[in-house]
C-alpha cells in the first residue's frame, strides 16, 4: 500500500468494515437459527473523509444496559445504539459492546445462538478494531426512523401461528458517522444504514428482549 494515499487508506479499510450480516426472517424466527452466510464486504457501501470537530465526545459502555420497556420501537432504538456507538481507544474490545445485547437476548435460549452469529458480523472484528485502534476511529449511529414495517403483519399471518406472541420487527432507519485521526489530522465519514430488529415483549415476556437482526441494509419494508 506504499503508493495508496492516507485518504485512499481510510476508504479501503471503511470498505473492509462493512460486513454484511446473516440473513434471517420469519422463517429463522419459527425454525430456530440457521446456518449464517459468510462474511463479505458490502460493495454498496461507500465513505467520504472530511475534517471533523476533534471536540466530539468518547463513546464508552457507561449505561449501555438495555431499558426495560414493553414498547418494541424504543427497545429497538436503544439496541440500535448499543450496536453501534463505540470508542475504539476507551480499552474494550467489540465483545465488550456487544455484551448488553447479548445479556438481553431470547430468554428461552432458541434464538441465542443465531443472535450471536448476527451481533459478531455487526462489530469489526478483533484484528480490524486494533487497525481502527491506531486511527483512534470512534463511531455513533443517529436514528432517523424506528417503525414496524407493513410487511410485518403478512409475515406474521404467514407464519400461521408458529411465532411466538408479540414478536415484532422493527426497522431501524439510520446514519452511521464515524470519526478518525490520520497523519495527525481528525477526519469523519457518514453514510445511510438500515436494518431490522426482530423483538418479542408481551405476553411472551415482562419486557421485551432481543430475537434476531436482519442483514445489514437489507431490512424489512
Amino acid at each position: 500500500m506504499s503508493n495508496l494515499t492516507g485518504r485512499q487508506i481510510m476508504l479501503l479499510l471503511g470498505c473492509a468494515l462493512a460486513l454484511i450480516t446473516a440473513a434471517v426472517g420469519v422463517y429463522g424466527l419459527v425454525r430456530g437459527p440457521g446456518e449464517t452466510a459468510a462474511e463479505s464486504p458490502d460493495a454498496r457501501q461507500t465513505e467520504v473523509w472530511a475534517v471533523a470537530d476533534p471536540t466530539d465526545a468518547a463513546v464508552g459502555l457507561e449505561n449501555r444496559a438495555l431499558p426495560h420497556t414493553t414498547d418494541p420501537v424504543a427497545y429497538a432504538r436503544a439496541v440500535a445504539v448499543s450496536l453501534f456507538d463505540w470508542d475504539t481507544t476507551a480499552g474494550f474490545l467489540p465483545t465488550d459492546y456487544t455484551s448488553a445485547v447479548l445479556a438481553d437476548a431470547d430468554p428461552s435460549g432458541e434464538e441465542t445462538p443465531g443472535l450471536l452469529a448476527d451481533v459478531a458480523t455487526y462489530l469489526p472484528t478483533v484484528q480490524q478494531w486494533l487497525d481502527l485502534g491506531a486511527m483512534e476511529v470512534e463511531q455513533t449511529i443517529e436514528v432517523d426512523e424506528a417503525y414496524v414495517p407493513d410487511s410485518w403483519s403478512d409475515a406474521v399471518e404467514q407464519a400461521h401461528g408458529h411465532l411466538r406472541p408479540g414478536t415484532t420487527a422493527v426497522t431501524i432507519m439510520g446514519t452511521r458517522q464515524r470519526t478518525g485521526v490520520w497523519n495527525g489530522e481528525v477526519a469523519e465519514s457518514s453514510y445511510p444504514i438500515s436494518f431490522t430488529i426482530f423483538v418479542a415483549c408481551q405476553p411472551s415476556f415482562e419486557r421485551c428482549h432481543v430475537l434476531r437482526l436482519s442483514e445489514l441494509d437489507n431490512p424489512l419494508r
